[in-house]
């Protein structure tokens, strides 16, 4: 696996047959894995971006307590059979004077938009940059992240980007906890009361999922017509902020799914 670190550096990389581009956060856990193996399979080339974006994160957030382990990360991602690991500091992406930023607008704002303002502009504007730098065939992202995967979608009509975005299925623990690397945060106790989140959301109900979620901190619970359509909810355990959702339908593009039947899976 190469590590690179520059966009001059990753655009020299040899490009033959097609790309898959896996971004990230870095702090990888099985959910990235699967990521990375389902690009892995379907691409001859597959990069992985390790960017803690900062656009992403409000002022009262966790960006200086993000995990950050970039040697276990990258023996992981070249363990899971990623071709080059892309690796830029902050200023490689957002250089002096940068000011051009993406929104998604009526996606954005609800839910987590609501309660993150500005999340969801960071996100957008460092997928499209990627984008633009790799220039993928495919894009691959997690179910555990819908509202992500609805803004990037939109993002991708409303520009006429040439890729594909490909979801992988909601990977959890034993217990049912969907895996997070904000889960680390969670004491033994705070982890047994997180688990009313999942067993909340296993009932595909909004009003049953509430009442199941009392005691907890509650941000949002909510059904979310993206594509699929889903029942989401935010909460907050001790200083944890924890997302979440189960698949109500099927997808309406079912080739855009990898992975079981989402309605399949069990919580």
């Amino acid at each position: 696996m190469k590590i690179v670190r520059t966009i001059p550096e990753l655009r020299a990389q040899p490009r033959e047959g097609s790309v898959g581009l896996v971004p990230t956060m870095g702090a990888f856990h099985d959910g990235h894995l699967a990521l990375f193996r389902a690009a892995r399979e379907e691409n001859d080339v597959v990069v992985a971006s390790l960017f803690v974006n900062p656009a992403q994160f409000g002022p009262n957030e966790d960006l200086a307590a993000y995990p950050r382990d970039q040697e276990r990360d990258s023996r992981l991602a070249e363990e899971a059979g990623v071709d080059v690991l892309f690796v830029p500091a902050a200023d490689e992406l957002y250089p002096p004077g940068f000011q051009t930023w993406v929104e998604v607008e009526e996606l954005g704002r609800r839910l987590e938009g609501e309660y993150r303002p500005g999340h969801f502009r960071g996100v957008a504007t460092i997928c499209l940059k990627l984008f633009n730098i790799v220039r993928p065939d495919r894009a691959y992202f997690g179910q555990k992240d819908a509202q992500q995967v609805a803004v990037v979608r939109r993002m991708v009509r409303d520009l006429d980007l040439q890729l594909e975005i490909r979801i992988v299925p909601t990977v959890r623990d034993a217990d049912g906890l969907a895996l997070s690397s904000r889960n680390a945060h969670l004491s033994p106790d705070e982890r047994e009361r997180a688990l009313a989140l999942p067993l909340a959301l296993a009932t595909k109900d909004a009003a049953q999922a509430r009442a199941r979620l009392n005691g907890l901190d509650v941000d949002y619970v909510e059904v979310a017509d993206f594509e699929p359509r889903v029942l989401a909810a935010a909460v907050r355990v001790g200083k944890t902020r924890l997302i979440d959702n189960v698949i109500l339908e099927v997808p309406c593009q079912a080739s855009a799914w990898l992975g079981r039947d989402p309605n399949k899976e069990s919580v």
